[in-house]
């Protein structure tokens, strides 16, 4: 009872402490509000709880109804300043939890004699993918047997991740970091081999749901980006669910009132908000947002490379926080700080250090360069090197571990940084510190055997041998459900998603709807009533408006194939983290689409029914309208079953193509069904065209209308339809539509299958070059060479203009999507000077890329005010370009050529004309040798996170190819971030060599190490907002920018061995700030400091006298001839070595050609009625659409990827849009004669067109011109819109107007005289008629036409309108086509620009 009492007593004391922290004077008013909480059933006490609102008074609230003020209100009130406050927060929450006597649950992951292996294939010399490659491994496939090996990731690793701690991982490029930690989440791949065991609380993997109990966080930044941050979060949140919150928080209800405890109520409120299951906006994720920083973009969409949005570093915590507002408290976390600022870096670990101390959560962190700071909040440290551990053992004995090696840490070196560095045979000397003895390499084994023979290693083997005990922990600390919410709420997540999604690209689909309108009203006034004559002819013409139609919406399916393929990465990584099963994301892809499909199909009903001319009953009308539709849902349902299937465009691209090609051919309009070969009937069968076929003639020529008898006693309606062997019945319309369903059902239940079963697209295996010794990469198990330190001297001597750039009260500002003004830069200035090496420094957010942007004239958008000189004169940009380099954050590069030939390339474009070839690849050489890639110059550079080089491969490469250009000023981008320590300073070293020789660098970095920061000259630091609050030399050992930071009052002293770049950025944030009650940015512009720079710059700003501005006798380095053929070389190099593009097209044009031979087989040689010839034109129209469609698609994926090198090249000036543009073009020539030789050789004597020398050369050019054709309209329609959705929505409208107009569906006599200019200007029917006027315009054979006799070259100049004496004209059309879509596509590469910065 005594106990009792006391806590009656500390509910008194809380109460008083709430009513007087909340202004709250009558305390009765408190005790009953309360009292009424604590009456209410249990449920309902754990969902309601007392807000205090602001106006002296509080409010009983239900937690599950909480806007979105009142959530953020609470947050703000719980987390001001987000270190001190949070933990603030878990203090009282873990007293909270404690005082009621309740254990949170943890886990304790144990690895023990971890190994993983991973096959590679072993080739003999370059494993360069060219087509000739390609083609021979396929073939030696057959022939012999693949050589494979062996390699070895991880190496018998054994420890232990303990509850409560934070652990740090440690370790260089390839030493298996990633896959320790997909290993421990049990996440790897099943293309491996795994060894020993994982567990978790004395449990193995296999015991439970290991990817529910922990939280993996990848390096990946997959997000959807349409999605705002704050709807990110929320939908994980909702997926994820609250684990075993709400237990715990009925229990502490519980038990807090048999003690009569009154908790503090902000703490109750939100305890009980996160406890809540399945709501749409969750307090957790306020929560998260405020944590992680993000609550400042938290309504910005994530945006990716062609729609804007966050930055690359807010992505980055957007990526944690969409795992960490999750339940689970084991978290593995792989490179959670890439590009993050240091200060961010320590803020977000420091909140991971709270969680960890205070709510016993398991957490495992790998890290590239942690700063000194930031490592000192870990307990633990792994240290893993060629696949093994070195270390594992408590951080603060690290450094007394290393010097019993004979290593010590300088005084002003990062801790992580020497651990990385020490192991490496290049670095290790530096830090020997028994200088009596004499230094030798200590190798990986070494120190392994060391750390196994020390104290630490013996009582780690001693604890490993010790079994788990199970009785001590709580059984809701694993998970053993796959999911957190129920079939149904998962369901309502996943559609409330897509119904979200599809407002956002609600363009798009009007877009589509547009095009629709268009084309639906195109297709009604060329078939202008058709079928008001109802004859043979007219019915031939009727079909002909259905087949047009039919094709219309079964090409408007095709973008669904894009759609489904760039959501399917996001989709797997979710599924992988059982946020929900496959069918709760297939189901509302599918339904909520049916709407967008009904109204397509009734706009295309409603627009060309009654003005055809079709039978005008209501009732045919609808059923009519009922077969389109459920045509055009099989059609996207059959698309997104083959994304689901084939995963990669280049699979998809293939299989869409053959899939239109096959119901196509087998529709029953293209070839009648009595004229297919009997062994090939069955494919009509399975065509959902051919049932739509018959459906729609059913309903049309079995109406009242078409039942006149006719000679041969059968209605007229009967013998149009036995003309095209459709004819199976009035009841045929029922069935027709029951298959039509069927197929739909089919093809979504097969889309479902897929997204369940279909194992995740992994990387590519890694092909090893025989007789190379090499270390294999975790990330793609590819060859990762040692990278060497030695510094280089340079030997080719190239001049240069030193520049100085100068910049007064720079202010760019954007327009918002609301259509209001927003400021990113107020008054900068500053000078950038020759051979000094300045960095640009500041918080995520404070605008630091925006002004390299500005600086270096990138931005495309946005209102720049201000003065930019350049060596004293106003910037020009066109001159400004040539003498400048800039290194983006992001590494975009042609990932088909090698690195020495990317370096090539940059040279011969960049520099000056009059330098010789040699003096060019001497260079190229040097800067291989300077940035350190000379060991890998003959790697294909590859696809990010995909092929080719590492991350850090890739970022020296950037550097590589802006140094080869010889520029004055170097802008680099973080040239750091992703890096680790060793890489960063590798990258540094070679930037501070550029700097040295007299050249003007400027670098934004993020988290430098003590030895990167003060590598540097000057600084140029940035508040969050883009003000400045720096400017000046930094000064030996950061010496004067501490001098003038600790001289403001109030500013914390450094500390020794900080790090003065975390230092700096921490005083400056914003909560320092509020902190001091002082504006950092107003303080600079009241120093004698920025009175002294302002000074500086002026001077700066005028020119010397006898100096001129910067100009140059030509526009680019290089002839317009000189540019052609580097870009020529490039492209040449880039389609050679691109074999899944060509294979794809050659692939696809074989099995066309083949499919066309065997259905058409030798029907040429015998011609005896027009349906005879209607089959012949059939053939060709075939090879000619489906090909140039196939052509037209594979085409537009590649321009889109390589566009995005273009816009960087262009940028640099290296070459006109003009020569890009038609290296482009010509390019495509040599493979578009190839695809025509083939397609000719085999198509024309399969079918049995005759043989002759010039009819055979007329097919051959005609098919070469209408591929290039359609290759250059892809290109051309790419370089139109901003990006592959809207290129390829375009691409259906482009397919249904060539088909339209190609004089099959309707020849060039029948269309109306509106319309004939279409006609004209579709290039399908110049094509079209090249191949049958060749053929047969000169053929006078007799056949029976419609009844009548009549010549073969009468009937085709009466109803085709072709003639064979205009082949003289169709041959120069048919190269004057290509020329002018090349040229379009020229002139619109050049003037276009969907780059947005």
């Amino acid at each position: 009872m005594a106990q009792t009492g006391e806590d009656v007593d500390k509910a008194k004391s809380f109460q008083v402490e709430f009513a007087c922290g909340n202004g709250v004077d009558d305390e009765e008013k408190l005790r009953s509000q309360w009292a009424t909480v604590e009456r209410l059933p249990t449920f309902k006490r754990v969902t309601t709880a007392l807000l205090h609102t602001g106006d002296d008074s509080s409010d009983i609230i239900d937690v599950t109804k909480l806007e979105d003020a009142e959530r953020r209100l609470l947050i703000e009130k719980l987390v001001k300043q987000i270190e001190a406050d949070n933990l603030r927060l878990l203090r009282k929450i873990r007293k909270r939890i404690d005082e009621v006597g309740i254990e949170l649950p943890t886990v304790e992951v144990r690895f023990n004699d971890l190994s993983v292996e991973a096959e590679c294939q072993v080739v003999h010399g370059k494993p360069i993918p060219t087509l000739w490659n390609t083609i021979k491994g396929s073939l030696s496939k057959f022939v012999c047997s693949k050589k494979e090996t062996k390699i070895g990731i991880l190496k018998g690793v054994s420890g232990i991740v303990r509850p409560g701690r934070m652990t740090l991982l440690l370790g260089p490029p390839g030493c298996g970091k990633t896959t320790l930690l997909q290993a421990l989440s049990g996440r790897l791949s099943h293309s491996v081999k795994v060894g020993g065991k994982v567990s978790y609380n004395g449990c193995l993997l296999s015991e439970f749901i290991p990817e529910k109990t922990s939280s993996y966080i990848s390096q990946n930044d997959l997000h959807i980006p349409e999605l705002s941050v704050r709807e990110t979060l929320d939908f994980s949140a909702c997926c994820q669910g609250i684990g075993s919150r709400m237990e715990i928080m009925k229990e502490i209800s519980r038990r807090e009132k048999l003690k009569e405890i009154v908790p503090d109520p902000d703490i109750d409120a939100y305890m009980k908000a996160i406890s809540v299951e399945g709501l749409k906006n969750s307090m957790q994720t306020d929560y998260i947002l405020k944590i992680l920083g993000l609550d400042i973009c938290a309504d910005t969409r994530a945006g990716d490379a062609t729609r804007p949005g966050i930055s690359g570093g807010q992505k980055r915590r957007l990526t944690t926080g969409e795992i960490v507002v999750g339940p689970a408290t084991t978290l593995l976390m792989d490179e959670i700080s890439n590009g993050l600022d240091s200060s961010t870096t320590f803020q977000i670990v420091s909140c991971l250090q709270q969680l960890a101390h205070i709510a016993g959560a398991t957490i495992l962190i790998s890290l590239l360069q942690p700063a000194p700071e930031t490592f000192e909040l870990f307990d633990d440290v792994i240290l893993l090197g060629e696949g093994k551990i070195i270390y594992h053992a408590p951080r603060a004995d690290i450094c007394k571990f290393f010097e019993g090696c004979g290593f010590k840490c300088p005084e002003r070196k990062g801790v992580a940084d020497f651990l990385q560095e020490v192991m490496s045979r290049k670095d290790q000397e530096q830090y020997w510190c028994h200088r009596s003895k004499p230094y030798s390499y200590i190798s990986v084994d070494s120190f392994i055997k060391k750390f196994n023979e020390s104290n630490l290693g013996f009582l780690l083997k001693e604890e490993l041998s010790k079994p788990f005990d199970k009785s001590q922990t709580r059984k809701d600390s694993l998970c053993f459900r796959k999911y957190s919410l129920s079939k149904w709420e998962m369901l309502k997540a996943c559609s409330r998603r897509e119904i979200l999604l599809m407002k956002r690209n609600s363009f798009i689909y009007l877009f589509k709807s547009g095009l629709l309108v268009f084309n639906a009203l195109v297709t009604m006034t060329v078939f202008l009533q058709a079928g008001a004559t109802r004859d043979a002819r007219h019915g031939n013409y009727l079909m002909g408006s259905m087949f047009t139609a039919l094709f219309r919406l079964l090409a408007d399916g095709l973008p669904e194939l894009t759609l489904t393929i760039s959501r399917l990465g996001v989709f797997c990584k979710q599924k992988d983290l059982y946020f929900y099963p496959a069918w709760a994301y297939a189901i509302p892809s599918i339904i909520l689409r049916i709407p967008l499909s009904v109204l397509d199909s009734f706009i295309w009903t409603v627009l060309t029914y009654y003005v055809i001319g079709y039978s005008p009953e209501v009732g045919r009308f609808f059923r009519h309208f009922i077969i389109l539709l459920t045509f055009h849902l099989s059609c996207i349902s059959m698309f997104r079953a083959i994304a689901s299937i084939c995963r990669t465009f280049v699979a998809c691209s293939i299989t869409g193509a053959i899939s239109v090609l096959l119901l196509a051919l087998f529709g029953g309009f293209v070839i009648p069904k009595s004229s297919m070969p009997t062994w090939l009937g069955w494919g009509f069968w399975l065509s959902p065209l051919s049932y739509a076929e018959i459906g729609l003639t059913a309903n049309e020529f079995f109406s009242p209308r078409w039942r006149k008898l006719t000679s041969g006693n059968i209605t007229a309606g009967e013998q149009v339809l036995d003309v095209r062997g459709l004819n199976f019945g009035r009841h045929s319309y029922w069935t027709a539509f029951g298959a039509l369903v069927g197929f739909v059902l089919f093809f979504n239940a097969l889309y479902t299958l897929a997204l369940t079963y279909r194992n995740n697209p992994q990387r590519s295996r890694a092909i090893v070059s025989h007789g190379k010794n090499s270390q294999c990469s975790e990330e793609d198990f590819k060859p990762c060479p040692e990278i060497t330190s030695r510094a280089k001297t340079g030997k080719v001597i190239l001049p240069f203009k030193p520049l100085t750039v100068t910049f007064q009260n720079v202010q760019y500002y954007i327009e918002t999507p609301q259509g209001k003004t927003r400021q990113l830069l107020f008054d900068i200035t500053g000078a950038l000077k020759p051979g000094v090496l300045t960095s640009l420094m500041g918080v995520s957010g404070a605008g630091k890329t925006t002004l390299l942007d500005v600086l270096s004239g990138r931005k495309t958008r946005g209102i720049i005010k201000g003065e930019i000189r350049v060596g004293g004169y106003p910037k020009v940009q066109e001159t400004f370009a040539r003498v400048s380099g800039y290194c983006e954050q992001f590494d975009i590069h042609s990932p088909n050529i090698t690195v020495e030939e990317s370096l090539k390339y940059s040279a011969w474009l960049r520099l000056p004309y009059n330098i010789d070839a040699k003096t060019k690849n001497e260079l190229v050489k040097e800067v291989l040798e300077t940035v350190e890639l000379e060991d890998i110059k003959d790697s294909m550079v590859g696809l990010p996170g995909i092929s080719g080089l590492s991350t850090e491969q890739r970022k020296r490469l950037t550097i590589a190819v802006e140094l080869v250009s010889n520029p004055s000023i170097i802008f680099l981008d973080e040239p750091t971030t992703g890096l680790d320590a060793r890489a960063a300073a590798i990258v540094m070293r070679a930037v501070k060599n550029v700097a040295e020789t007299g050249r003007t660098v400027v670098c934004t970095i993020h988290q430098p190490s003590i030895d990167i920061f003060e590598t540097f000259d000057e600084l140029i630091l940035m508040k969050d907002g883009g003000q400045l609050v720096y400017y000046g030399p930094l000064g030996k050992h950061s010496s004067k920018v501490i001098k003038y930071f600790e001289s403001i009052p109030g500013v914390p002293k450094v500390q020794k061995n900080c790090n003065p770049a975390t230092w700096m950025l921490d005083i400056t944030c914003k909560s320092a700030e509020h902190r001091l009650g002082m504006d950092f940015a107003q303080a600079y512009k009241d120093s004698t400091l920025y009175k002294e720079n302002k000074m500086v710059v002026e001077q700066l700003s005028s020119a010397s006298l006898g100096s001129e501005a910067l100009s140059f006798p030509s526009r680019y380095s290089q002839t317009g001839w000189g540019q052609l053929k580097a870009c020529l070389w490039k492209q040449h190099c880039s389609y050679w070595r691109n074999p899944s593009h060509n294979l794809t097209r050659i692939v696809f044009i074989l099995l066309n050609s083949l499919l066309c031979s065997l259905l058409f087989w030798q029907k040429a040689k015998d011609i005896n009625n027009q349906q005879d010839l209607f089959s012949i034109f059939g053939s060709m129209y075939t090879i000619v659409i489906f090909s140039g469609i196939n052509n037209c698609a594979t085409v537009m994926n590649f321009i889109a990827t390589e566009r995005n090198v273009f816009y960087r090249e262009r940028f640099a000036r290296m070459y006109s849009s003009w020569a890009y543009s038609f290296s482009q073009v010509l390019v495509e020539v040599p493979y578009s004669l190839l695809q025509s030789l083939l397609c000719t050789i085999i198509v024309y004597p399969m079918i049995g067109y005759h043989m002759s020398v010039y009819k055979m050369f007329w097919s051959l050019y005609s098919i070469f011109c209408s591929l290039l054709i359609f290759n250059y309209c892809g290109m051309l329609m790419v370089a139109l819109t901003p990006n592959i959705h809207m290129a390829l929505t375009l691409r259906s409208t482009f397919f249904s107007m060539v088909n339209l107009f190609a004089g099959f569906v309707m020849p060039k006599q029948k269309i109306p005289k509106w319309w004939i200019w279409m006609y004209y200007l579709s290039p399908t029917s110049w094509v079209l008629e090249g191949l049958l006027s060749s053929q047969y315009g000169d053929v006078e054979k007799e056949i029976t036409v419609f009844g009548e006799k009549k010549s073969v070259s009468a009937f085709l100049e009466d109803y085709f309108g072709y003639k064979h004496d205009s082949l003289a004209v169709v041959a120069f059309v048919l190269i004057a086509f290509p020329i002018i879509v090349a040229s379009l596509f020229a002139f619109f590469m050049s003037k276009l620009n969907f780059q947005k910065k």
